[in-house]
């Protein structure tokens, strides 16, 4: 539990970036090279580096070298795990304002019937 707990951290932390979010959105289409990934982005490469290494560290990415290009790709299985957790936190919310949403009508019956 902990170290999922743990996992989810990173992974949020890794998507509350917006460089982040968009370059994940990029490898959305396909598996890109790092040179590719970093055109639309005004920065250094060094800086840009520092958020594929917070991708990869977080497990969303990976990379791969071939001769002197690397290559990015999503990691299906991080998002997975994702979607896992998301769906818990979606039933177990529907739950209650489906609850809340049965005490109101209840609530407004008793009104109607005064």
């Amino acid at each position: 539990m902990a170290q999922q707990s743990e996992q989810l951290d990173g992974i949020f932390q890794a998507l509350a970036d917006p460089t982040r979010r968009a370059v994940l959105g990029r490898l959305g289409r396909g598996p890109a090279s790092i040179s590719d990934l970093a055109k639309p982005f005004d920065m250094a490469l060094p800086s840009f580096m520092k958020h594929i290494h917070f991708l990869e560290g977080s497990g969303l990415i990976q990379t791969r070298k071939e001769g002197r290009v690397r290559t990015c790709a999503i990691d299906k299985q991080r998002f997975a795990a994702i979607e896992t957790w998301l769906s818990e936190q979606r039933a177990l919310w529907e739950g209650r304002t489906d609850r809340l949403e049965q005490f109101v009508l209840k609530t407004q019956d008793k009104e109607t019937q005064k």
